[in-house]
């Protein structure tokens, strides 16, 4: 029995719309936003699309100026100055989450070279990446999009390569992408 327009109207868009259902087909292509858009995507899937008034929120708020939290790794090998760097990694880590580390040594060319690998990665064709598309935490390198897909309110339109010794411990050099070596 429908009480109100409104139980009705919420009984039709739940309907229309199996967002749990959208998320688990979409998923199981295991071919993630990149492969919409190769097979030729003309309108963005509704679990892609935030909900006008979370929109209408953001753009009545003023962005905040941030100052990401940069650490100078130089001259690390002292005493003195490797206490202080663990502590600016520390607040920036609980403050933040995240830093930019520099006068790190790390030459820009290598840097470059990374960057060039993770893209090559994702142009590669969808069969060389579902290989590496996963959930599984304890994967050290993985392919996946938002890594909160089935509990986020909206999904973000992004794939991400995933490459961390902390699920494993360890990552050996063969289980990178060949591509990304």
């Amino acid at each position: 029995m429908v009480v109100s327009g409104v139980q009705e109207t919420t009984v039709n868009a739940a309907l229309e719309y199996d967002r749990t259902k959208m998320l688990k087909a979409f998923d199981e292509t295991k071919a993630g936003v990149k492969g919409l858009v190769e097979d030729g995507l003309v309108k963005i899937p509704k679990i892609f699309v935030r909900p006008a008034e979370e929109l209408a929120k953001e753009l009545n708020c003023r962005p905040a100026e941030v100052q990401l939290p940069i650490i100078d790794i130089g001259g690390i090998q002292g005493l003195d100055r490797h206490k202080e760097i663990v502590n600016e990694v520390r607040i920036a880590a609980a403050k933040w989450g995240f830093f930019q580390v520099v006068e790190h040594g790390i030459p820009l060319t290598v840097l470059e070279e990374m960057i060039d690998g993770v893209r090559l990665f994702h142009e590669q064709d969808l069969e060389a990446k579902k290989e590496f598309y996963s959930r599984d935490n304890t994967r050290s390198v993985r392919l996946n999009t938002n890594y909160d897909l089935f509990n986020s309110r909206t999904a973000n339109w992004r794939d991400t390569l995933i490459i961390s010794v902390s699920a494993s411990g360890t990552l050996e050099p063969n289980e990178f992408p060949a591509i990304c070596r």
